[in-house]
């Protein structure tokens, strides 16, 4: 499943299991989770690439109309979020997660099937964007309070890294190969391999064999709405995580009006075939690869704030190199391919960092709700950006409009002046109760 981040703390009474020595791997559960979810990541990364194309090259779509297109797959996480983190907090996560999986694999199976019958049209692709993005919220907010039940604290660190370095290698492969079957298969039928996928991910969650623990029953039912307050509070409630998420979903919100823009820019302009494209797009991963790897390495060495100064640089900047090639040649796609490794080592460090930040400062008891409040507003904003990317590629041309958005993404450097995240030489200890209960 596709999501900004990874393991959180431990959830519940019952506590991860007993493992005095070894890593993470040397848990079988998660190991089986980490199985699947690596194949159905690589699934997922390939839709992701080769859904917009679908639109671009075999229903011709519009600038617009794959902006929108982006932005109804985002957009369901502004609506279902803040229900999912209330209604996980009272439910077992892993029947939801199997039954998230399942889904998926049939809605995304719909666009192949649709295309041999010759029924596929953009109002298909927006139905299934819609509802594979609202599945994915809910997975994603589940697996964030299910999955530290099979690690411990001290392994915290460690499933960060190696959760969002399959992500890396997902996006490394996932591309590249949508690229190639792209070429040999239409869009279409590409997208058949993501359905196939979320079929390896329900498998590795059917097989845990660790019972989850019920969820904490309460005295007193709190009513949704104060719930959902509290999951406000979480977020709103410490200057660490206002600042953290108010850069974060700046940077989401350029990179939403980029991306539309930059994808048909490079096809209808540059003209780079889409096994090219794929490459240019996977190449990210590659530096993002890097960064999960080496977050915490880097991070013992600069100091928290300071490494985070450096990777928000790297982010912000790295993208203005993508309005300088003319055209699908090796020097062209080399550039390309230099912008994409740079941003992707700096925004995996930055969400290494972030991830482990918002875990350790938050209360266990609304850990969930504070990751879908989180979730809510970091990525409510990127459908924003996908339309907005549209409209700008509409009125001003691909160009110009590529320009502006390239432009855009060195706004979150502006928190380099005054976020107190970029003052801390190394993690905090543990959650601020006070803040978040005032």
């Amino acid at each position: 499943m596709a999501s900004d981040q990874t393991v959180t703390a431990a959830t519940g009474d019952s506590g991860p299991p007993a493992e005095p020595r070894g890593g993470v791997f040397s848990n079988p559960d998660f190991v089986k989770l980490f199985a699947g979810e690596s194949v159905s990541l690589i699934g997922t990364e390939i839709t992701q690439f080769a859904m917009p194309l679908v639109a671009i090259l075999t229903l011709k779509a519009t600038v617009l109309q794959v902006g929108l297109l982006n932005a109804l797959r985002l957009a369901p996480v502004i609506v279902v979020a803040l229900f999912a983190g209330v209604w996980l907090d009272r439910t077992r996560r892993r029947p939801v997660l199997i039954a998230c999986s399942l889904c998926c694999a049939v809605l995304i199976g719909l666009v192949p099937l649709a295309s041999a019958t010759g029924h596929l049209s953009l109002d298909l692709l927006y139905v299934v964007a819609v509802l594979v993005g609202g599945l994915n919220v809910v997975f994603d907010v589940g697996a964030l309070s299910y999955v530290p039940n099979l690690v411990e604290p001290r392994q915290l660190p460690e499933a960060n890294g190696k959760i969002q370095a399959i992500r890396a290698f997902a996006g490394v492969s996932g591309p590249g190969l949508a690229g190639l079957l792209v070429g040999l298969i239409t869009a279409p039928f590409t997208m058949s391999a993501d359905a196939v996928s979320y079929l390896f991910s329900a498998a590795g969650l059917i097989s845990i064999t660790r019972p989850e623990p019920a969820p904490e029953v309460q005295a007193e039912r709190t009513p949704v709405r104060r719930q959902i307050a509290e999951g406000f509070r979480a977020v709103y409630g410490g200057k660490l995580l206002r600042a953290l998420l108010g850069q974060t979903a700046m940077l989401n919100l350029a990179f939403g009006a980029m991306w539309p823009v930059l994808l048909v820019y490079a096809l209808r302009v540059l003209h780079l075939s889409p096994l090219k494209l794929g490459i240019v797009v996977g190449s990210a991963m590659v530096g993002g690869l890097a960064g999960a790897l080496y977050a915490t390495r880097i991070r013992n060495v600069l100091g928290l704030g300071r490494s985070m100064v450096v990777a928000t640089i790297g982010t912000g900047l790295a993208p203005l190199l993508f309005i300088v090639p003319r055209g699908a040649g090796l020097l062209s796609v080399t550039i390309l391919v230099v912008a994409q490794l740079v941003y992707g080592t700096n925004i995996q460090i930055l969400n290494v960092n972030a991830i482990t930040l918002r875990q350790i400062v938050t209360p266990k008891r609304v850990l969930a709700r504070m990751n879908a409040t989180y979730r809510m507003l970091l990525f409510g904003v990127a459908p924003l950006g996908a339309i907005a990317g549209g409209l700008l590629g509409t009125a001003v041309g691909l160009r110009p409009a590529l320009e502006i958005s390239v432009i855009a993404m060195v706004a979150p450097m502006l928190w380099l002046f005054f976020s107190p995240v970029f003052r801390l030489k190394e993690m905090p200890t543990g959650p601020d109760e006070d803040e978040i209960n005032d």
